[in-house]
């Protein structure tokens, strides 16, 4: 076995759901785990079921991947009610994501937290949700598919507009990128700790970095693991995997 410095960082990705978990469905949670590999990075797939063996797992990690999901986070964590617009919760995934933030943000691993991931990040660190980006704010613009259209009907796709001197400005070499659309929650008050370094067109917030030190931190509302071939998309995980060779390098360090 090669010396653990010259692995491929371990990521871990949590299941999507607590159903396809026990269905063992493997169909979306794959881009995930196949832009872990692209980019050189080893995905380690994390149960919803079992919190002893997380506690447990977490240590052996470099970084993770929070994956997106068709499930909503919980309104009443960021002291909300659900007025008919969130869809349920996963109770299970809300609570393997919160053990992974906390371990990652306490040990500088890093987190690409990705769609349902980026809002539990904001929740997280006590930001809150817009619950319906229609309802709630009156935008026009698709923010997902028309399901009423039948395949092979894709995700809208349309800009996003990057901060300067951001991480995702500095990866995309640009002030903006084409990026793909599948939510209808977002980013509203943002959690402590994060910057807002991404926006849609019409305002959404699509994009937050975490400010609080040095770790890498950060939660895009798109779906860059199923933009196949996609210059941007993949440079980003590739700079995921890079931050998580640094932090494992520095834990080795100081251990």
């Amino acid at each position: 076995m090669p010396p653990r410095t010259l692995q491929r960082p371990r990521v871990g990705i949590p299941w999507r759901t607590s159903a396809e978990e026990a269905q063992h469905n493997l169909l979306k949670v794959k881009n995930y785990q196949d832009s872990v590999v692209a980019a050189g990075g080893e995905p380690v797939l994390l149960s919803l079921q079992d919190p002893a063996g997380l506690e447990q797992i977490l240590p052996t990690l470099d970084a993770f991947v929070l994956p997106g999901s068709p499930a909503d986070v919980e309104p009443g964590t960021y002291g909300s009610t659900n007025c008919g617009l969130s869809e349920p919760a996963d109770g299970p995934r809300e609570e393997t994501d919160r053990a992974i933030l906390k371990h990652a943000f306490s040990e500088k691993k890093p987190v690409l937290a990705i769609c349902y991931g980026c809002q539990l990040l904001n929740v997280y660190l006590g930001g809150s949700l817009v619950q319906d980006l229609r309802a709630d704010t009156g935008t026009d613009m698709p923010h997902t598919r028309n399901y009423l259209v039948p395949p092979p009907s894709t995700d809208p796709v349309h800009h996003a507009n990057f901060e300067r001197a951001s991480r995702l400005a500095d990866i995309a070499g640009a002030p903006e990128a084409h990026i793909n659309s599948s939510h209808h929650q977002a980013v509203e008050r943002v959690g402590k700790g994060l910057k807002v370094t991404a926006h849609a067109p019409d305002g959404t917030i699509e994009a937050v970095e975490w400010t609080g030190d040095s770790n890498w931190v950060v939660g895009v509302q798109w779906h860059p693991e199923r933009m196949f071939g996609d210059a941007f998309s993949e440079r980003l995980f590739g700079e995921f995997i890079t931050a998580a060779r640094h932090a494992r390098a520095a834990i080795a360090q100081n251990t």
